[in-house]
């Protein structure tokens, strides 16, 4: 915003960032000479904040955190909202709107904030920015309608003292006045100079090798049978839109994230990582502008920004409007009224999307018969962080496993230190099987049976299955083969313990009768065989089989002494947000 807000002619005279390295950014095109040749850099917690002008401030630009009230928040950690200390930032934004008395503001923040606490959240921002002394003008905006390479939503907030405000029209578009085209990611990047080392940078590890037929513009639906896919990797809707997400050179991009995985998107229609040149370019920074940091960073930076072009757009606006600037061209300005249609526009997608990836099929090399997996056998660890990984012998690993392929999967699972089965006592066996026609196994039903008594064999059973899908190519994990939670499970679970098996209490949680689903403490508890004293050590006993149990200290938006169990397999990975999550405050 600062950039765009320059650009304007607004002189930037103070800024505020919390982190040393962005700040580090700030200062790099800061003082005299640079971009912001008046600015002076406060690396400060905003709380700890007092401002060293006290008048003469004509206007406020910001965006407290968002990742409180963002779609990526709200599917990972629930909707904190106000609930985190970060959401609770705009009452600092308040403050110095009441300190420095400017005619007019502009407050930045995702689109789900008026979602947020069935819109608690946005009554208490608005009402406290009304309170300030402001009347509020708001809209959610794609920056894509400026003259950004990127679908971009963000909230929009400008207030002002007196009069009224317009928003200005798309400038790009099929609501822009003339129907400009976009502008695309293709154009964006098209005249930089890259090394060859970021021509080459490509996609590895488990998953890379499935971007190179994925259509340009398509992410891992791709590989659903909803897409009609011969080989469905993964379910529908099971992973976030940005997973193996390949931009479209046509059109702009989505969404650039702030922070992401290996298989993050946007991917180069090359099937390569876009350059830190080439995000700058898709976020609309200058080429000059320095960015501090590793690559990282740097795209952190990016990806939490406000697209400088976007920022310019509305920077003009405010100038015309609030501050009666003659640009001496013709400005125009959407009524309250008048809406927008990217929201209608995205809804339609999916078809365009379907017809992409019918087409992508067509002209893929016929696919190559099914090859049954052989029967094998080998020795596996498990790690605290329920990490599987195979091992060299018996000596470093923890157990034995025997897979047989036949009509039936059949898994046995042994202490490490003993190959003969037969000679342990059966603790208790797993029974899968399809409970629909798509079933993606070439086999009747699945069979583990285990024979070790180490508190993480349970897990490691559970695992053990989760190896067949991945290395046979099958399923990129159990979640793909049951599908997303939301959904009718494609599978059907059974748990049958024997002797004196601690783990009974989870014979209604593996056949589902305990999944998908809110459930009171005391409907646990009876599914459970316990007391309604003891679900949270049961809910902690389940987290150490690797169960994702999630309750209101997890994810704010669940009651609190409610219970959701997504699947009735444990799910955890060392790279699960809800590993890091705990069950008590």
């Amino acid at each position: 915003m600062d950039i765009g807000f320059n650009d304007a002619g607004f002189d930037i005279v103070e800024c505020v960032e919390i982190d040393r390295r962005f700040c580090d950014t700030l200062e790099m095109n800061s003082g005299t000479g640079k971009r912001f040749p008046k600015s002076r850099v406060n690396c400060i917690d905003i709380r700890e904040y007092n401002p060293t002008i006290s008048k003469g401030i004509d206007f406020i630009i910001g965006g407290p955190p968002c990742q409180t009230f963002s779609a990526a928040g709200r599917r990972a950690n629930g909707v904190l909202g106000t609930t985190d200390a970060r959401g609770t930032l705009f009452k600092e934004y308040i403050r110095l709107l009441l300190e420095l008395d400017p005619k007019g503001f502009l407050f930045e923040n995702v689109y789900g904030i008026t979602g947020a606490q069935n819109g608690d959240a946005w009554r208490e921002i608005t009402q406290g920015l009304a309170s300030a002394g402001y009347k509020l003008f708001s809209r959610i905006l794609d920056a894509a309608d400026y003259g950004v390479p990127q679908h971009r939503e963000r909230m929009i907030i400008v207030g002002i003292k007196e009069g009224d405000f317009h928003f200005p029209c798309p400038t790009h578009g099929p609501d822009s006045p003339d129907r400009s085209d976009y502008y695309t990611a293709g154009q964006a990047v098209d005249s930089l100079n890259l090394t060859e080392m970021e021509l080459n940078e490509g996609i590895n590890g488990r998953y890379g090798h499935l971007l190179n037929d994925i259509p340009p513009g398509l992410n891992y639906s791709f590989y659903t049978e909803e897409m009609k896919h011969p080989n469905p990797v993964f379910a529908w809707r099971s992973k976030f839109s940005d997973f193996l997400y390949k931009a479209d050179p046509k059109s702009p991009v989505r969404t650039i994230k702030a922070q992401g995985g290996q298989y993050t998107g946007p991917l180069h229609w090359n099937n390569r990582r876009f350059s830190v040149s080439e995000h700058k370019r898709l976020q609309t920074f200058p080429d000059a502008y320095l960015i501090s940091g590793n690559r990282q960073t740097q795209i952190h930076q990016i990806g939490n920004s406000v697209p400088p072009q976007m920022a310019r757009i509305l920077a003009i606006a405010i100038r015309h409007q609030i501050f009666k600037t003659n640009f001496g061209v013709d400005i125009q300005y959407l009524q309250e009224c008048e809406e927008l249609g990217f929201r209608k526009r995205k809804r339609l997608l999916t078809k365009e999307y379907q017809q992409k990836a019918k087409s992508a099929i067509a002209e893929q090399r016929e696919q190559p018969d099914f090859a049954a997996p052989k029967s094998h056998s080998y020795f596996a660890t498990l790690s605290d962080t329920f990490e599987f990984r195979r091992a060299a012998d018996s000596t470093v690993s923890d157990f034995a496993i025997f897979v047989s392929w036949g009509d039936i999967l059949k898994i046995v699972i042994c202490d490490s230190e003993n190959t003969d089965p037969s000679t342990d006592t059966l603790q208790f066996s797993l029974f899968v099987s399809p409970s629909s026609s798509n079933w993606v196994l070439n086999v009747k039903s699945v069979s583990v049976e285990c024979h070790s008594t180490k508190p993480n064999a349970y897990t490691a059973a559970w695992k053990a299955l989760e190896e067949e899908l991945i290395n046979n190519n099958i399923k990129a994990d159990l979640v793909q083969l049951c599908g997303y939670y939301h959904y009718v499970p494609k599978i059907k679970c059974a748990i049958s313990c024997y002797g004196a098996s601690e783990l009974v209490f989870l014979t209604n949680i593996v056949n589902g009768n305990l999944t998908r689903k809110m459930l009171p403490n005391d409907y646990l508890a009876a599914g459970m065989n316990i007391r309604p004293d003891q679900v949270l050590p049961y809910a902690q006993k389940l987290r150490c089989l690797g169960y994702e149990i999630r309750n209101s200290n997890t994810n704010p938006q669940i009651e609190a002494n409610e219970w959701l169990i997504p699947y009735a397999f444990p799910t955890l990975t060392p790279l699960s947000v809800q590993l890091k999550k705990s069950l008590v405050e």
